[in-house]
């Protein structure tokens, strides 16, 4: 396993981290996802650990607490083997102290979240969104007094905007407080937005990323191809709504490549996505998720080997969307890239 620097830290993380979705299987989404129990959860970090897989990644929403119960029973009596990333900030409940990161809500949550994990500390806390509610200042002073407890040992963010992380540097940075060295994204074959604000602002300012549905949203696992049905297995048929939309026409371009590539390497379609990824910039640590064995071995089979620069350049041509207002103004004619190189 190939270990990697988090951001502006000095932390180092493997390059491919374990999501926990599956682990409880409560509601809509997340029964959908899996049902993994504490026995099964036990397998599965077993053979991350073995892999040097690890750092585990869950959420206090993750089937309403249920999963980072279940991560902190399977990581029992080793807890100092494994690095935990969690994140909070979205609905936990109704009320209006149920959401959010005010300042009592983050030091009730990281209570919470320590108690369902069985640990005195959490390694990553990520703020699961950016509270507009709340002033930045407060927010981060919160997570200064819980790092200076001890209770948190790294602070980022997940799906913030550029203006929303940077606004959170420049306060950090004003007042001497944790800086986010980490960015949970949303970044895929077939969701490529990050690249146009959030990866200069990564390479930038080293807030590193941390790759959430790497094979986008499900459908990059080889079993969605042109011209077929949808298998009847596939989680797909529940879950799409809550997922990033897709392009069909732009999918089904890529899955081609994808196809031929499995075919001139002997690797599987989502282990080459998932080691494109690897090779992008400001990407430290990918998320795979596994519903059992078969599943988690074959993520694994991502590492330690590379695309060539032909290859890479196929799939990114087969992915390539026009950039977003400000960013392809003159774009196509080719000056703006001479000014504002694009980091790929």
């Amino acid at each position: 396993m190939d270990y990697r620097q988090l951001g502006a830290s000095g932390l180092k993380v493997p390059a491919l981290s374990f999501g926990c979705g599956t682990f409880g299987g409560k509601g809509p989404l997340f029964g959908a996802w899996g049902d993994t129990d504490v026995a099964q959860a036990k397998r599965l970090v077993d053979i991350c650990l073995e892999a040097g897989l690890t750092l585990f990644d869950t959420a206090d929403v993750y089937s309403d607490g249920a999963s980072e119960e279940i991560l902190g029973e399977a990581l029992a009596g080793r807890r100092n083997t494994a690095l935990i990333s969690t994140k909070l900030g979205l609905p936990m409940g109704e009320g209006p102290l149920q959401a959010g990161t005010s300042r009592l809500r983050l030091i009730e949550g990281v209570e919470a979240a320590l108690k369902r994990l069985r640990s005195d500390h959490i390694d990553l806390l990520q703020l699961h969104a950016f509270d507009a509610g709340t002033p930045v200042d407060e927010v981060l002073k919160a997570l200064d007094d819980l790092v200076s407890s001890g209770k948190l040992r790294y602070v980022g963010a997940s799906n913030f905007s550029g203006w929303q992380m940077m606004k959170s540097l420049a306060a950090s940075e004003r007042h001497g407080w944790p800086r986010y060295v980490a960015h949970q994204v949303y970044y895929s074959l077939v969701g490529r937005d990050y690249e146009w604000e959030l990866m200069p602002l990564g390479l930038d300012q080293k807030v590193e990323a941390v790759v959430w549905s790497p094979l986008g949203w499900g459908r990059l696992t080889g079993k969605i191809r042109r011209g077929a049905a949808m298998p009847d297995k596939s989680r797909l048929r529940d879950t799409a709504a809550f997922g990033p939309p897709v392009d069909e026409d732009r999918l089904y371009a890529i899955v081609d490549v994808l196809d031929e590539l499995a075919v001139e390497t002997g690797r599987s379609v989502p282990q080459i996505a998932l080691n494109w990824l690897l090779a992008r910039p400001t990407v430290s640590s990918v998320i795979i998720g596994a519903r059992n064995e078969e599943q988690l071995r074959q993520n694994l089979g991502a590492v330690g080997w590379s695309l060539t620069t032909e290859q890479i350049a196929r799939l990114e041509a087969a992915s390539a969307v026009t950039p977003a207002y400000p960013h392809y103004p003159y774009w196509r004619e080719g000056g703006f890239r001479r000014i504002n190189p694009p980091p790929v």
